[in-house]
């Protein structure tokens, strides 16, 4: 049964999903597959947040191609995999290959086109879109949320080609848009920014709760490159400021190759070509999120590399995206600073910036617009790291995964309510206060319950990078196979408590429903909710790279003066 249309424009569904991200689709398609009527939103034509309109190949850990991955992510994995050997002229070798990286980026083990990711989630998506159970409303925005006492009881949404309104009631509702917006619209108690040490005690939190301490965001953007061809972009109006202002945290202007080593804090020269351009795993920028390897491909078709620039250089810490003080005209003017400090990044790697043989541009260099579908060639949205957390029944704090807070050995802490698994550094860039790096080593952790759960709200669910994580915790828990694994849970969650006729909290609150809730998530779902306790003590760093890096702390944390702002 479809959602089902009321009066004029309003739907009626069981679960509303707002936000099209990795998360929003998996909680869509875990409702889904138990039986729910789900309606999801997406502010774009694309579905796949991070990993297709912000044009971030997955980050994943090194466990990624083991049973210890949810059945549905690895099935988007297989499925992109398997788009690529239907579709592209793979060698034989590539094609045959059943661990196929089709870009050999160094970031992750499977890099590809954001495009060919917006493709293989439709079809995981086609069979409930065509049984009526799953209605997708593509360029939709929450607008604003009404409640009733400490329930959302409907959420109104606008079209953003067509300014039409249109208002969904549901049971439950999970907010899985990049920034929390719907905290924001319902009241939903939330934090913005950095917590204080004395608030969680974690070694690396701010002395003074911060709301402006937000990572930064990125406007990224696949290259190519054809020597000898004149592809160079306009020059944005921000041009100079980019080229010749300097950070007190960053080694030189943005517009150069200086970057931080995050294992030194000091500062470091990048390349963007090191050596033979087919060679795998080098350690220059090209390589590091390369989304297509020549060498893979039939040449007399494919006879460039395809990289996507997501890199230190084009950060954007200028100003937050949300956050007291910040309305709607600040928020638009910071998109636009970030979109010019990318562009300008491009321009001056055209144009200016020096090569091995003493000669300064790369003209070659091209924008692919038709592989983000955009007219400036740039990703249809801003790359977002940190978004709202909701005030949750229980919050992830440091010392419950990171290695230099643990017992020497002791692994993450178990969490009796888990409802799954994942894995990566606590890895939190330049901040919008002038924060530097932070990067600490973490074990293999658990999602627990209790940190999807509202501490007042009793029908919404986060299921993006807005669960009950601190600034610090949200580093670690915000990439794509934990956001995907939040968003399984929130959608069986939802499934479980509209059966069952539960809330979401009385499962929490019940050892017995949390109980039989993880049963659902493992023997019906096959979910993994536990590491096995070898790996669960590992540090990965050792197992995966060898020895464990030694991490400097970061710098004090100063406020960066604000500079002035260019034309």
């Amino acid at each position: 049964m479809s959602a089902t249309t009321t009066a004029g424009r309003e739907l009626a569904t069981d679960l509303l999903v707002v936000g099209g991200g990795l998360g929003g689709v998996a909680a869509a398609l875990t409702a889904a597959r138990l039986g729910r009527r789900v309606v999801l939103t997406e502010e774009t034509n694309w579905l796949g947040g991070q990993l297709t309109a912000q044009a971030v190949p997955s980050d994943e850990h090194p466990w990624i191609e083991t049973a210890h991955i949810s059945p549905g992510y690895r099935e988007l994995r297989t499925r992109i995999r398997d788009y690529y050997r239907r579709n592209y002229p793979l060698r034989d070798a590539a094609a045959a290959d059943p661990t196929l990286n089709p870009g050999l980026g160094n970031v992750s083990r499977l890099c590809h086109e954001p495009r060919v990711g917006v493709a293989v989630l439709d079809e995981m998506l086609a069979r409930y879109v065509s049984a009526g159970r799953v209605t997708v409303l593509h360029h939709h925005v929450p607008v604003a949320a009404t409640t009733d006492g400490d329930r959302i009881t409907a959420v109104t949404l606008e079209n953003r080609r067509t300014g039409d309104l249109l208002t969904v009631t549901a049971a439950l509702v999970a907010d899985a848009t990049e920034l929390g917006d719907l905290l924001d619209l319902a009241g939903v108690e939330h934090v913005v920014g950095a917590e204080s040490q004395d608030e969680t005690g974690e070694r690396y939190a701010a002395p003074v709760a911060d709301p402006t301490d937000q990572q930064a965001v990125t406007w990224c953007f696949p290259l190519e490159y054809r020597p000898g061809e004149e592809h160079v972009v306009d020059r944005p109006a921000s041009y100079e400021h980019w080229k010749t202002h300097v950070d007190p945290f960053w080694p030189g202007p943005q517009l150069s190759w200086e970057k931080i080593d995050i294992h030194t804090m000091k500062g470091r020269v990048n390349r963007i070509f090191e050596g033979d351009m087919d060679a795998v795993r080098l350690p220059d920028l090209w390589h590091f999120r390369r989304i297509r390897a020549r060498s893979q491909y039939d040449p007399a078709l494919i006879d460039t590399d395809i990289t996507l620039v997501n890199w230190p250089n084009i950060d954007y810490w200028e100003a937050p995206l949300v956050g007291p003080g910040v309305d709607a005209a600040d928020r638009q003017r910071a998109l636009q600073r970030c979109k010019e400090l990318s562009l300008s990044y491009l321009h001056w790697m055209q144009t200016e910036a020096p090569r091995p043989d003493g000669g300064h541009g790369y003209p070659g260099l091209r924008l692919r617009p038709d592989l983000t579908d955009t007219d400036d060639g740039l990703a249809k949205m801003v790359y977002v790291r940190e978004s709202r957390r909701i005030r949750a029944r229980f919050t992830v704090l440091e010392h419950h995964v990171a290695v230099t807070d643990r017992p020497e050995g002791a692994g993450s802490e178990v969490f009796a309510d888990a409802v799954g698994i994942g894995h990566y550094n606590i890895d939190l860039h330049p901040s919008t206060a002038g924060i530097n790096y932070v990067n600490l080593e973490c074990y293999p952790f658990q999602i627990p319950l209790g940190a999807l759960i509202p501490i007042r709200v009793r029908n919404l669910l986060p299921a993006n990078k807005n669960i009950g994580t601190t600034h610090i915790t949200n580093g670690c828990y915000r990439l794509h196979p934990v956001e995907w694994s939040i968003g399984e849970a929130v959608g069986a969650l939802a499934a479980y408590c509209l059966t069952g006729g539960h809330e979401p909290a009385a499962v929490a609150e019940s050892s017995a429903l949390t109980g039989d809730f993880q049963r659902l998530l493992g023997d019906t779902l096959g979910i993994p909710i536990a590491w096995p306790d070898d790996i669960r003590r590992t540090r990965p760093s050792q197992a995966a790279k060898g020895p464990t890096p030694v991490l400097a702390p970061p710098l004090p944390r100063t406020p960066r003066p604000q500079p002035a702002q260019s034309a």
